[in-house]
């Protein structure tokens, strides 16, 4: 993507600049999409993005500049713009001895999108909305996209890391509408994946706008939620953003570095449920969040951020890291050169207990069955969040009992950790897209059944 001998100029001109620390990062992006709505195309976008961004840091300060203009002239010319923000007092080095870091390619791919007629790409959207209609004559419209993205990263810095990656990930997103002459429900799924065109080979996407249209048509019909404290299950996949949510963006540098997290300065200490152990992994073979290395050209690992309800680790970037005294956990990442890193999750989930889900049911008296979560929102300095369930069930008797609908669920994430009081042997995960500071980027979610003993529960009416 760039010679050698201009990253080592690029660099060599940061050090003369007397930082700290010099970064280049080099991106080349071809991205598809296609949006559908009722079965007909809206759009078929395709296009090309690349340029660098460069990062110094003067001690614990970073300024970062950024340019689609790849001449060496330019990335030079901005190197010493963007030092004239913030200047030190220390030593250059020459002489750069570029280490290309061990990784693995988690990510084999079998069919590069590039080489997929749209045309193939649309036969499969359109079979999704026609099964989305065939559900029921009560869905009144049907809207899907489709993305593709091939992304190849090289990553440089004065400290001797040269690293690249190529990454490819696809998705399709399908939502169903259901209407009555007073009210309108939606269902909606979104599978993704660290793979080419293959994975809609793996995945029957019209069972899965069969899915969304039957959650739409049963929320339809549902009664409102009460609104009361009282027990919850959540079921797994998608589920999990509660944790990522709630919980997962406390963990991070990001907010731990600056005080900012109800989570900081407690590494050992009891913060959930004993039978609670939750994992942030960017190593599992082609998901949605995985990559050979993060956006720094460290390798990503596995990481265990609660084992059996103690912390025992954070997420963490470099220049958060540095202020911490931390080192990284491979963690840093960027939805673009237009970006900053910093730390951010990939694959993260409650890990995979010993009760069956039926027995979680059976064992629940009465309380509310997320069986499918929605958005929502979170303050990561205290851990309040507020999530929609998309479709949702009350529990009477250890049974599963009348569907409810407009069920919000509201809390503080370090207290619910602590209200876990089951956690199913189901594991499975959801995609999904995940926004801070250094942009919007692929995350997996995940968990199996859990129950929390209480969470105030939100409904309409």
């Amino acid at each position: 993507m760039l010679k050698n001998s201009i990253i080592e100029n690029v660099l060599t001109t940061a050090l003369e600049q007397r930082v700290d620390f010099g970064e280049i990062y080099v991106e080349q992006t071809q991205k598809n999409t296609i949006t559908m709505t009722n079965g007909a195309v809206d759009t078929a976008l395709s296009g090309i993005d690349k340029g660098a961004g460069i990062r110094l840091f003067y001690g614990n300060q970073a300024v970062y500049a950024y340019t689609n203009d790849l001449s060496e002239k330019n990335l030079i010319e901005i190197t010493k713009k963007a030092s004239l923000a913030m200047k030190g007092n220390h030593n250059t080095k020459a002489i750069f001895d570029f280490t290309k870091p061990f990784q693995t390619n988690y990510n084999k791919i079998q069919k590069m999108p590039d080489m997929i007629p749209k045309k193939q790409k649309i036969e499969v959207m359109k079979g999704a909305s026609s099964a989305a209609f065939l559900y029921s004559n009560l869905i009144s419209q049907t809207r899907l996209g489709y993305q593709d993205i091939m992304q190849s990263v090289l990553i440089a810095n004065t400290k001797g890391i040269l690293a690249k990656d190529e990454r490819v990930r696809s998705r399709m997103t399908v939502e169903a509408i259901a209407s009555s002459q007073t009210e309108k429900q939606s269902g909606y799924f979104g599978p993704g994946a660290s793979m080419g065109f293959e994975l809609f080979e793996k995945i029957d996407m019209e069972q899965v706008a069969r899915n969304a249209s039957r959650i739409a048509v049963t929320m339809l019909k549902a009664d409102i939620c009460p609104r009361k404290k009282m027990t919850v299950v959540i079921e797994n996949g998608f589920g999990g953003v509660i944790f990522h949510e709630a919980c997962g963006h406390s963990l991070e540098a990001t907010a731990v570095a600056r005080n900012a997290s109800v989570f900081a300065g407690k590494l050992g200490h009891k913060i959930a449920s004993s039978i609670v152990t939750a994992v942030d992994d960017g190593t599992i073979e082609n998901a949605w969040g995985t990559a050979n290395i993060d956006d720094e050209g460290t390798p990503t690992q596995k990481n265990v951020l609660i084992e059996n309800g103690i912390l025992k680790s954070y997420l963490v970037d470099k220049l958060n890291g540095q202020k911490m005294g931390m080192p990284s956990t491979g963690s840093a990442r960027r939805e673009s050169y237009k970006f900053a890193p910093t730390s951010r999750m990939t694959n993260t989930y409650i890990a995979a207990g010993n009760t069956k889900p039926a027995d979680i049911i059976a064992d629940t008296e009465y309380g509310l069955y997320a069986k499918c979560m929605g958005g929502g929102s979170v303050d990561p300095a205290t851990g309040v969040f507020n999530f929609a369930v998309l479709e949702g069930y009350m529990i009477r008797n250890g049974k599963i009992a009348e569907p409810v609908r407009g069920a919000t669920l509201i809390g503080k994430g370090d207290e619910i950790l602590l209200r876990i009081d089951r956690v199913g042997n189901n594991l499975k995960s959801a995609q999904g897209m995940c926004g801070s500071i250094s942009g919007s980027i692929p995350t997996n979610v995940g968990q199996p059944m859990i129950r929390v003993s209480e969470i105030t529960v939100g409904g309409r009416g």
